[in-house]
């Protein structure tokens, strides 16, 4: 899509990108030093680990529950509340150290450990932008859409080094819970062109006559992000921290660094796409990148890990428009927020198990490269899994 192009997208649309741009600078700050600072509480890796899963596990049932009811509801209501609550999630955690209280708020609030997304944003903010842009131009805004997240989640990750070395690590959760209050104001500006008409039938979750194909990219969905769950940003960075002793402000700008590239990406995958087709695009992009993951803990030295780390992220987003374009043009517009909503909550669920399980192998310091050697297989079977049953029989729009 052309500079002209995004420039002469709709008002809603141009909300939309700064919504997304809001929200993951908040993420991508929070995943580079949560881990840290959940540490210097005095909480074990191993309480982390399943802090983190319980978290993600969390904003399952709130995505799932907001976004299956946002196109019945309203798409803005439900991102208002989800802004709400990670506004509420984060002044929690800024303001105790008592575990069991952190693990409700995070359970119940929006907490992204991964620098990822989380809640119901997504599905409710894609389903609304594929409702207000044209089909042939979809793929494109989705990947500026991808770019202006993992541009956001760089300078998150930037800024979150910088902040916590002149405030500490609370400045930088005090932070997140303050751009969750900026979110819900923007959200209160979404025009009514961004909502659809109710559907009318009764359905399950939403999805009625697409509910086959949602279902099986779905559990595609939920491999790939248990395999993603093992190396989180939180977790990547906490590992760069024990391997090479890197100190926060580096690791800000390292993982500047690796969400820029993969930001950037995104605007080459929808020329591949056009050209290719949108599966093609996701899994021939997406297999060398995981080959690149588990070679990142084989590196002896700190540049060259680091050189590998920004070779994978400059090719593994490339499946993120693709995939976002594709799930849209295969199910109807009433079945967009509920479609992407499942979907996402399949993901979520799949990388909420993983940090339980990452968390005991950080735990063990002759374990910490085992995270990066699973994800990297399990995403390799995803990719597999996915070109042998959408490669060749499903439609396949660019």
């Amino acid at each position: 899509m052309s500079g002209g192009t995004l420039r002469a997208l709709s008002p809603d649309g141009r909300l939309l990108l700064l919504t997304r741009f809001t929200r993951l600078f908040a993420y991508g700050a929070l995943s580079v030093v949560l881990v840290l600072y959940l540490t210097a509480l005095g909480i074990g890796t191993r309480q982390i680990g399943v802090l983190l899963t319980l978290t993600l596990v969390g904003d399952t049932v709130v995505s799932l529950w907001l976004s299956t009811r946002a196109d019945r509801i309203g798409r803005r209501r439900m991102l208002i509340v989800g802004a709400t609550l990670m506004a509420a999630a984060g002044a929690a955690f800024a303001v105790t150290r008592n575990f069991l209280v952190l693990l409700v708020a995070g359970t119940i609030g929006v907490i992204s450990p991964s620098g990822n997304e989380v809640g119901p944003f997504l599905p409710i903010e894609q389903a609304a932008l594929a409702h207000v842009v044209p089909s042939d131009r979809r793929t494109g805004v989705f990947a500026w859409y991808t770019l202006t997240g993992a541009f956001a989640t760089a300078l998150g990750s930037l800024g979150a080094g910088v902040l916590s070395q002149a405030v500490h690590y609370r400045g930088v959760i005090i932070l997140y819970a303050a751009l969750g209050i900026v979110l819900a104001l923007a959200f209160t500006r979404l025009s009514t062109a961004a909502e659809v008409p109710a559907p009318q039938a009764s359905t399950f979750l939403g999805v009625a006559r697409s509910r086959a194909v949602v279902l099986r990219l779905a559990a595609l969905f939920a491999l790939d992000s248990f395999a993603g769950g093992f190396v989180v940003q939180s977790f990547a960075a906490y590992w760069f921290f024990l391997r090479f002793g890197v100190d926060p402000a580096t690791l800000g700008a390292i993982f500047f660094g690796a969400n820029l590239l993969a930001g950037f990406s995104a605007l080459v995958a929808s020329r591949l796409a056009a050209r290719f087709g949108l599966i093609r695009t996701m899994v021939f992009t997406h297999l060398p990148s995981n080959v690149l993951l588990i070679l990142v803990p084989l590196m002896p030295t700190l540049p060259l890990a680091v050189a590998v780390l920004f070779a994978r992220f400059s090719i593994s987003q490339m499946d993120v428009p693709t995939r976002q374009s594709y799930l849209m043009s295969v199910v109807s517009p009433e079945e967009r927020s509920a479609a992407g909503g499942i979907t996402g909550v399949a993901r979520t669920i799949g990388a909420g198990l993983a940090p339980i399980f990452a968390g005991l192998l950080f735990s063990q310091p002759s374990l910490i490269n085992v995270p990066f050697f699973i994800a990297g297989t399990l995403k390799i079977v995803y990719d597999l899994l996915l070109y042998r049953g959408f490669g060749r029989s499903a439609p396949n729009p660019a």
